[in-house]
């Protein structure tokens, strides 16, 4: 298993969606980053991350957890990620880390009201889309980390 997660992790550092991807207090099986949104309100800033693998990977789906405080319907106050990729139905052995990632980022990216953790958020961002996204735009302004610069050539 640590073979497979080590060349995850090699692989998961060569997508440009996360930056600072490392082991957390050198452990392989929890690794920590910054997700770099593509979309407005999140992309005026980078959020922390941690991808937690169960002792039982490829078999049993990593958790994720968002670090950094977020307006988003997908996320809960914990940290908690609305992610059916890595609930144990749908999970699949060959899925790999970077795709767990990716599809956390495609999260961020597009809030999704069959993907929610707070119906607070999904029902303002359905009823009120001007207030949520002003909400979540001054809320990323407040919590989000500074984008790391992009990496030299």
């Amino acid at each position: 298993m640590a073979g497979r997660i080590a060349k995850e992790l090699a692989e998961a550092r060569q997508w440009d969606g996360a930056r600072e991807l490392r082991p957390l207090e050198g452990d392989l099986r929890r690794w920590g980053g910054l997700l770099l949104p593509n979309n407005p309100p999140y992309n005026a800033g980078a959020f922390r991350f941690e991808l937690t693998f169960s002792p039982h990977h490829p078999l049993a789906p990593p958790r994720a957890t968002l670090r950094t405080s977020i307006y988003h319907p997908g996320v809960d106050p914990d940290g908690c990620v609305c992610q059916p990729l890595t609930s144990t139905q749908h999970w699949v052995p060959t899925t790999r880390a970077v795709q767990v990632l990716q599809d956390l980022l495609l999260l961020l990216d597009s809030p999704d009201p069959q993907r929610v953790l707070r119906q607070d958020l999904a029902c303002e961002l359905q009823h009120q889309p001007q207030v949520f996204w002003r909400r979540a735009e001054e809320h990323t302004r407040r919590h989000a980390e500074r984008r790391p610069d992009p990496p030299g050539p």
